[in-house]
């Protein structure tokens, strides 16, 4: 799932270099940012070990995608881009849709048939220091 949010943020960079001068700080810089954000959040949510803040997380990545899909309907309205370019990244986006609905679904079915917290026991290695968790 992370690497094709990563490279639909890399396709939505090159979009970001291809806009007139006009949009450099108002669709550019927010597709920009919004396209770094649905990543960041996927990694964010991965590094936590609790099931509904990797939801929450995996939620504002689907939040941003949206804008992103948005922000491409905006580049066909004021042909910025050809129509066909811009279907096909609707069409990798969606791609991107269904695999972070999964990834939900997922964590849904563990949140509710599991406790929700990973033990100690394993995330943290045989031989990891543990003392800074004793008393």
């Amino acid at each position: 799932m992370y690497q094709a949010a990563r490279e639909f943020r890399k396709a939505m960079y090159r979009i970001d270099k291809q806009l007139p001068e006009i949009e450099k700080f108002g669709l550019a810089s927010q597709i920009r940012r919004v396209a770094l954000s649905l990543t960041n959040n996927v990694a964010e949510g991965h590094g936590r070990y609790h099931f509904p803040d990797q939801i929450k997380f995996t939620l504002q990545s689907r939040g941003s995608l949206e804008e992103l899909l948005d922000d491409l309907n905006t580049c066909d309205n004021e042909a910025y881009l050809p129509s066909s370019e811009v279907d096909a990244l609707k069409c990798q986006g969606w791609r991107v849709r269904q695999l972070l609905d999964g990834y939900i679904r997922y964590l849904r079915q563990h949140t509710r048939s599991a406790v929700s917290r990973v033990k100690d026991e394993e995330w943290r290695g045989e031989d990891a220091d543990v003392s800074r968790f004793s008393m």
